[in-house]
C-alpha cells in the first residue's frame, strides 16, 4: 500500500517558493485548510497568487496572508467579508481576478481531469469574458475559460487514511474535493489520520491517487463567519 503521510505541516509544505500559485479549499471560513495557511504565514512566502473562493476575514484563513502582504494575486469568486482585502484592492496593492463562483469551480475541476479549457454561458456579455473567445453553440453564447493551473493545492477534509483517501463532513466538502489533484502537489491537511484500509471504500470522497502529501493537523476552534440568532420569545 502507497503510503502518503508526511510527520508534520513543515514536511508537507516542502517545496514552497516565492511567486508560486496556490489552491486553498474551503468556502467562507468553512473547511479552510488553516494549518497550511499557518505555515504559509510562517514561513514568509511572498509575491503568491492564491486560488480560493474567498479571501477569510481580517484575522483567519487567507486575511492573515493579506495582512503580511504576501498575496500578489487573489483569483475568487467572493471577497466581501475581509476589509483589509477591499483596502488592497482599491488602493491598487493587490490584483483581483473574479470569477464567477460555478466557472471558478469547473476551473478547478477541468484541471483535475486534464482538460484545458471548456465553454459556459457565466459571464457572456459582461466583463468577466472580455479578452476571451466566445462561441454559439444551439444557438446560445459562450464564453471560453481556461483550467486553473497551481503549484500546490491546499484542502482540508475530516478524516483520511494513510493512502490519501478522504472524507469531507457536511459543507466542508465545498471547493476542496475539485480541487484535489488540480495542482502539481495537493496537501491534504486532515482532523483524523487512519491507517490504510480504515476507511469504508463506499465512503471515500476523494480517492488516494489525487494525493501527494497528507497530515493530521491540529485544527483551531470552530470559526463562525457570521452569526445571526434570534430574539427569545
Amino acid at each position: 500500500m502507497i503510503r502518503k503521510t508526511v510527520t508534520d505541516v513543515v514536511a508537507a509544505l516542502k517545496g514552497v517558493e516565492n511567486g508560486m500559485t496556490f489552491m486553498l479549499g474551503g468556502f467562507g471560513l468553512c473547511g479552510i485548510p488553516e494549518n497550511s495557511i499557518a505555515e504559509l504565514v510562517r514561513l514568509g512566502i511572498s509575491d503568491i497568487t492564491c486560488i480560493s473562493n474567498n479571501a477569510g476575514v481580517d484575522d483567519f484563513g487567507l486575511g492573515l496572508l493579506l495582512q503580511n502582504r504576501q498575496i500578489k494575486k487573489m483569483i475568487s469568486s467572493y471577497v466581501g467579508e475581509n476589509d483589509e482585502f477591499e483596502r488592497q484592492m482599491l488602493s491598487g496593492e493587490l490584483e483581483v481576478e473574479l470569477t464567477p463562483q460555478g466557472t471558478l469551480a469547473e476551473k478547478c475541476r477541468a484541471a483535475q481531469g486534464g482538460f484545458p479549457a471548456f465553454y459556459t454561458p457565466a459571464g457572456y456579455g459582461t466583463e468577466v469574458a472580455e479578452g476571451k473567445e466566445t462561441r454559439a453553440f444551439n444557438g446560445k453564447m459562450y464564453v471560453l475559460e481556461e483550467a486553473c493551473k497551481a503549484d500546490y493545492a491546499f484542502v482540508k477534509a475530516w478524516k483520511g487514511d494513510e493512502a490519501g483517501n478522504l472524507i469531507f463532513k457536511g459543507t466542508a466538502r465545498n471547493f476542496n474535493p475539485c480541487m484535489c489533484g488540480a495542482a502539481k502537489i495537493t496537501v491534504a491537511e486532515v482532523e483524523e489520520l487512519l491507517p490504510a484500509g480504515s476507511l469504508d471504500p463506499n465512503e471515500i470522497h476523494v480517492p488516494g491517487i489525487f494525493i501527494q502529501r497528507i497530515f493530521e493537523g491540529k485544527h483551531f476552534e470552530k470559526r463562525i463567519e457570521q452569526r445571526t440568532v434570534r430574539e427569545k420569545q
